[in-house]
């Protein structure tokens, strides 16, 4: 179980932000209010405000605070539940399980009245991890526009957690955050994999489903770990101990922060493309002749700059037809490292902050111009290899029509500078999510648990099968659900392909992830489809929501009949110089998506030297050998960053999770 601290602060408002009549008189009037006038006002978590979703058919939490020895009365669906707040200022009381359906208003009566409406009662999950959980729909407005326009059903909810981390211990409320109901406008801001998971859970149950979005960009494993759970990790144990120390803390982040700000500055000041008394490089008016060109997108390190850091302009005169003058346009630039401000006929049209974003500008319908335009971009980069991400989209468009921007752009060097420098980032520290964004939702009673995150493992991929196991315990533990269906997505493919087999990261990450299925009531969706091999964050987020669906029907809904997973290995027999491979969940039987022959295996001897293997298919069994290998150990199957072609699927559509094996003779 988990033990909760409060915080009680001097302003406290009500439930949906209200704060009570003689508090708003005293703060007109700039009076101080005392502390124990305010405790008296009883206060709910902001999870229970108004169009919360509650769980259905199970035993419920409600909470709150209020002064010592309160009588706090609770009214329902037409019945009234009692508690009394303790001498810690705390209250809490257990409802009945509930049926689904609403909406239905809840009423808090003591010293104060809080009355909480359109409220439903279905299955709530918790959609938790780093950027892939977090990246919203609007990110991908322009992949499913219809999706975004119909996006019309009050019964899909989502509470948004606000970033926050603490390492003084478990926090006993959220930092912010409201429920919010799925309408065209508001889904822009919803989790894109936790609202098609919703989605498709309503469209075959058609049960209220509300996700509480509580995840963090770049975030680790350890630091959705409690506490307690840290013990079992020595080295991050005892980062949690160092950063205990407040002082310590704001002295980093201060300097940081003042490092940082230094670096623009002086990167400002050293920028020959805003030096003072000189006409700036974004003017149209600049005379460009003497900058040479290079071709975009690309990187500046590969095209005669080198590893540059600091700024560089980049400049392509577009000739505009009138046809696309007088109308909204876009100015697309795939993504750069590591941002940029844009000018368009020497206007300022956009600016991104870091490499990660599509660049898309909507521009005014008076910035174009009929013939000669000038769009220039200044671009900074703070360390590594700056420039423009391959096979991105860059364009022009309006009106329905379409100015391609690739080729040759001029280029000339602002300025160059050593690296921006590091930094510590303190959210991203051992327990301080956890203990700000996930211990405030331990007492709401949920459905279960997704989990989208690992990439900021991979550094480490030989530990994250304990890491991911020690956090589903954790969880369960601390939910006092030891049941908790926790359902995790596998890691896509990324990054360049390789032509010959290699040692990768990013697989051996994900056989961690495929290790960590066998724990009980969890499933791991493979996406090894999914990916982008120039983007950490694919756009194929339907798939993603859809599958875990899936796993959701056989783990959490108890649909044995759902194939809910592509096959996944199971053993292997060695015959010569042929190894055989059995699997699991092959439905209806494996296939070769595509036809053709399987691709993405290979084999090893004892030296553990890989080379690609054949493979075909004998029934529900996969053969493979090479003649290069006369006695194998060892196979692998779409091992690589990007295991581009890996077509080992079930007949119904979902592949086959990467993996490794060794025969069982030459374990050590």
């Amino acid at each position: 179980m988990h033990t909760r601290t409060t915080n009680t602060p001097s302003v406290v408002p009500t439930s949906g932000g209200r704060y009570t009549r003689s508090l708003l008189v005293a703060l007109a009037g700039g009076l101080a209010l005392p502390m124990q006038q305010v405790a008296a006002e009883v206060r709910l978590p902001r999870l229970v405000s108004d169009g919360m979703i509650l769980q259905r058919d199970t035993n419920l939490n409600m909470w709150g605070w209020g002064a010592p020895g309160e009588k706090v009365a609770l009214t329902f669906t037409g019945k009234t539940y009692q508690a009394t707040t303790g001498a810690d200022g705390k209250w809490r009381m257990s409802l009945p399980a509930q049926k689904a359906g609403g909406p239905f208003q809840l009423e808090i009566a003591a010293s104060n009245r809080i009355t909480i409406k359109d409220v439903l009662v279905g299955d709530v999950w918790v959609c938790s991890g780093q950027s892939n959980m977090e990246t919203p729909m609007s990110r991908l407005r322009d992949k499913y526009p219809d999706v975004v326009a119909q996006a019309n059903n009050p019964m899909i909810r989502q509470f948004n957690v606000d970033l926050r981390y603490a390492f003084s211990g478990p926090k006993a409320d959220v930092a912010g955050g409201k429920w919010v109901t799925t309408t065209p406008q508001n889904v822009l801001a919803f989790s894109a994999v936790g609202y098609f998971f919703a989605k498709t859970l309503f469209d075959k149950y058609h049960v209220p489903v509300g996700i509480i979005k509580s995840a963090v960009g770049g975030s680790p494993a350890e630091a959705w770990l409690s506490a307690e759970a840290l013990k079992a990790f020595p080295s991050y144990q005892q980062a949690a101990e160092k950063v205990k120390d407040s002082t310590y803390v704001a002295r980093t982040i201060a300097e940081g922060q003042a490092a940082s700000r230094a670096w623009y500055t002086n990167l400002r000041q050293l920028d020959q493309g805003h030096a003072k008394g000189s006409t700036p490089w974004y003017d149209p008016a600049y005379n460009a002749t003497d900058w040479k060109t290079m071709k975009i997108p690309g990187y500046w390190a590969d095209q005669g700059l080198g590893r540059v850091n600091g700024v560089v302009w980049f400049r392509k005169e577009v000739d505009v037809p009138a046809s696309m003058v007088g109308k909204p346009a876009r100015l697309e630039l795939g993504t750069i490292v590591d941002s940029d401000s844009v000018y368009i006929n020497g206007q300022f049209a956009g600016t991104t902050g870091y490499q990660y974003p599509p660049r898309k500008y909507d521009l005014p319908a008076t910035l174009l111009k009929p013939g000669r335009n000038v769009v220039v971009v200044r671009v900074i980069n703070n360390g590594g290899r700056g420039g423009f991400t391959l096979d991105k989209q860059y364009q022009l468009t309006a009106g329905g029509q379409a100015v391609d921007l690739r080729g040759d752009w001029q280029y000339k060097l602002g300025a160059a500078t050593p690296p921006a420098p590091g930094s510590i980032s303190f959210q991203n520290q051992p327990g301080g999510l956890y203990n700000g964004m996930i211990a405030p939702l331990l007492s709401y009673t949920i459905k279960g648990v997704l989990w989208y995150q690992g990439e900021s493992n991979t550094g480490k991929p030989e530990e994250y099968q304990q890491l991911l196991t020690a956090l589903i315990a954790d969880w369960r533990a601390q939910w006092n659900q030891p049941k908790l269906p926790f359902l995790y997505a596998q890691l896509p493919n990324f990054m360049p392909a390789k032509e010959q087999p290699s040692e990768s990261n990013w697989a051996r990450l994900r056989e961690s992830q495929r290790l960590v299925s066998t724990v009980p009531n969890t499933a791991m969706t493979v996406n090894i489809d999914l990916g982008e091999w120039n983007d950490i964050h694919p756009l194929g987020k339907e798939d993603v929501g859809k599958r875990l669906a899936l796993a959701a029907q056989k783990v959490a809904y108890g649909d044995k009949k759902v194939v809910a997973s592509g096959p996944q290995y199971q053993r292997m027999q060695v015959s010569g110089n042929k190894v055989t491979l059995a699997f699991t969940n092959t439905g209806s039987g494996l296939t070769a998506k595509g036809g053709g022959q399987l691709q993405q295996f290979a084999v090893a001897g004892a030296d553990k030297k890989f080379v690609w293997a054949q493979a075909k298919l004998e029934g529900n069994t996969v053969v493979v050998w090479s003649d290069q290998v006369t006695a194998p150990v060892m196979v692998r199957y779409a091992w690589a960053d990007n295991p581009e072609g890996a077509n080992l699927y079930n007949k119904e559509g979902l592949p086959a999770s990467p993996f490794q094996a060794m025969a069982a003779t030459s374990l050590p």
